[in-house]
């Protein structure tokens, strides 16, 4: 495998730019394959199109930025309690958040990225008795305070999970990298199995972290969360995924595994972030043995490792490989991400087209 080297700045910025422009022509094929079919989602487009001529709504999501970056202690009241009804709306539209599993003294949810707690709090709320394990950033290198009061309902680890190296199968540390002091062992228990994982994580701005990693971040945190999200699932059991865009080559990609070994919705708040591209996936009855669920899993752990260890070059030339499966996926699950997408951008639209600064003829920054 190929590690980290000092390369000069000018190669890695370029191996980024070709695989981002790679990207983009990917998430561009999809959007013109959903604007021909999908009225929900070229009516966003266009709105999102007229958006460009007008940025007067940029202090509105800096506004939001902030305030998450840098939260007082009434601003982190209100993100918990904002959680805690988003995952009670989340529940009532699709139910995935009540363990079914008949064996009250071993239920368990396993949440990846807990702080503030809003969402675990209802979850536990839904299922007296269980029992969950939680991680959450430590406040030492930017995380959020944690606000749901302790309880012997949980267990919290303070740790970053995108450095979970053992978990994610990787137990020789290459000397020379500039987290190999960073790394950690094995969080979680061979064999413990969950029947309820929380993945919403996201990359926080103020994450204290190696420069390597400002380009990865996103793929390393989501992809820790899925890679062991679905190893320690319990057959049967449900993930809830925070995500962004249904429309991109990342989201396909995504949904269309999932669908292969389990039932799969997609959930957006009618009341928050609803002009963002924000949504939760949930997945339930999931099969974590199926063949193409163990594949999975190693195809994830292995993409980890990849933006974790790899070169940029080497990241490019991935990401160029996958995109070759566009056309096939798009193909299969085309029809089935248009069903699935329509509720998201019905509502994402219909924010927008009613923001202040929209209905005075202002326009609305793209996402």
């Amino acid at each position: 495998m190929e590690t980290i080297t000092d390369n000069v700045k000018e190669e890695q910025e370029e191996a980024f730019t070709q695989l981002d422009k790679a990207e983009a022509h990917a998430d561009r094929a999809i959007k013109a394959y959903l604007r021909e079919r999908v009225p929900e989602f070229q009516r966003l487009a266009i709105l999102r199109e007229r958006g460009w001529k007008n940025k007067s709504a940029d202090t509105f999501f800096q506004k939001q930025r902030d305030n998450a970056d840098h939260c007082n202690k009434k601003t982190a009241r209100f993100f918990y309690s904002m959680m805690k009804e988003i995952a009670q709306q989340l529940h009532d539209s699709t139910g995935c958040l009540c363990i079914s599993n008949a064996d009250a003294t071993d239920r368990g949810i396993l949440d990846f990225c807990m702080a503030p707690g809003g969402f675990l709090a209802t979850a536990l709320d839904l299922n007296s008795g269980a029992h969950a394990l939680a991680f959450s950033l430590p406040l030492s290198v930017g995380g959020h305070r944690v606000l749901l009061p302790r309880s012997p309902a949980f267990t919290l680890r303070f740790l970053d999970i995108t450095m979970l190296a053992a978990d994610m199968g990787v137990t020789q540390i290459p000397s020379g990298h500039p987290d190999a002091q960073n790394f950690l062992p094995q969080a979680l228990e061979t064999g413990k199995m969950f029947d309820l994982i929380l993945c919403d994580g996201q990359v926080l701005r103020e994450h204290i972290r190696a420069s390597y990693r400002e380009r990865r971040e996103v793929s390393r945190l989501i992809l820790t969360q899925l890679a062991l999200g679905l190893q320690h699932v319990r057959p049967g059991g449900s993930m809830v995924v925070l995500l962004h865009k249904v429309e991109t080559w990342k989201t396909l990609r995504l949904l269309f595994s999932f669908s292969k070994f389990s039932s799969v919705r997609l959930f957006k708040s009618n009341k928050y972030h609803t002009k963002r591209s924000s949504f939760y996936m949930i997945a339930t009855d999931i099969q974590p043995l199926h063949d193409e669920a163990l594949l999975t899993i190693e195809a994830w752990k292995a993409a980890w490792t990849l933006a974790t260890f790899g070169t940029d070059e080497a990241l490019e030339s991935a990401g160029r490989k996958e995109q070759l499966k566009l056309g096939p996926i798009l193909d299969a699950f085309g029809s089935e991400l248009s069903s699935l997408g329509r509720e998201i951008w019905k509502i994402q639209a219909d924010a927008l087209e009613q923001a202040p600064w929209f209905r005075n003829g202002g326009g609305e920054p793209t996402e």
